[in-house]
């Protein structure tokens, strides 16, 4: 299983082992860190999965669609690194990502 490792809004890194094919977002919440809401449940309509992803694993990202980028424009804490978890395919290719959860709008 590949590891990732999540940084809390107050600075707390933890690392947890995910599923290959799960989306970086049901690895998170499924490690039972509740920064994640998720509220539309991985469909990409609510950018409440934002996160911050390590300029290391810039270029393994999956292309970013019209649709998440238009979510992360209404964030007040978007920058160049903001993705939204739930369209992050979590693998093996990605083990050792490191993310930061945004802060909530």
């Amino acid at each position: 299983m590949p590891k990732l490792i999540v940084v809390t809004r107050e600075g707390e890194e933890r690392e947890i082992m995910g599923e290959s094919g799960l989306s970086v977002m049901e690895v998170i919440r499924d490690a039972g860190i509740d920064e994640i809401l998720a509220l539309c449940g991985g469909c990409c309509s609510c950018a409440t999965c934002h996160v911050h992803v390590d300029p290391e694993f810039a270029s393994k990202m999956p292309k970013m669609s019209e649709d998440e980028n238009d979510l992360l424009d209404s964030s007040s804490d978007r920058d160049d690194r903001s993705r939204l978890s739930c369209q992050i395919e979590f693998s093996d290719a990605l083990d050792g990502l490191r993310v930061t959860i945004a802060a909530e709008d």
